[in-house]
């Protein structure tokens, strides 16, 4: 099935991105990353996070990992919104800490060294295969009928029973 196809929960999400529920619903609740398939709205309702939303939620972890102040990265999430997370994969953000730096060839990652600007760099593509793979042994919830998938983790015998009885 198509990831456009493919919504995530907020607990699924979190462990795709290597996150806490908490820093989720305060990320979401301030805008930094929004879901986009549905967002909450009211007591009771889940937001429900696309593919592309679970990357950017690592990205977000890592860059806070290195040090890069949430300000700043609110920045990069800005930028990456508004260009619209096109070609995302073949993407490698660079910081000095202080501000984020989108690459998109090896030659602009290496100007950006030279030019002393870039400490670290994270490699969307590297992401991207990561939340892939770590997505592929949770569930995914049809966008369409709210179905649940179940991940190829085959010891999930409770989401197997649940998807029979429904």
């Amino acid at each position: 099935m198509a990831s456009e196809q493919i919504g995530y929960r907020g607990p699924t999400a979190c462990a795709a991105a290597g996150i806490t529920y908490r820093q989720l619903d305060y990320w979401a609740r301030t805008g930094l990353v929004e879901p986009s398939v549905r967002p909450a709205c009211g007591s009771g309702t889940q937001r429900l996070y696309s593919f592309r939303d679970v990357v950017v939620l690592k990205i977000v972890k890592r860059f806070l990992d290195t040090g890069v102040s949430l300000q700043n990265i609110r920045t990069a999430v800005q930028h990456l919104r508004e260009r619209g997370f096109r070609d995302l994969e073949r993407m490698t953000l660079m910081s000095d800490g202080a501000t984020v730096y989108e690459c998109t060839s090896p030659d602009e990652v290496h100007a950006l060294l030279q030019g002393g600007q870039g400490i670290f760099g994270i490699a969307v593509g590297v992401v991207w295969r990561d939340v892939e793979s770590a997505l592929s042994q949770l569930h995914g919830e049809r966008i369409d009928t709210g179905e649940t998938l179940i991940g190829h983790n085959p010891a999930d015998e409770l989401a197997r029973r649940r998807n029979r009885a429904v």
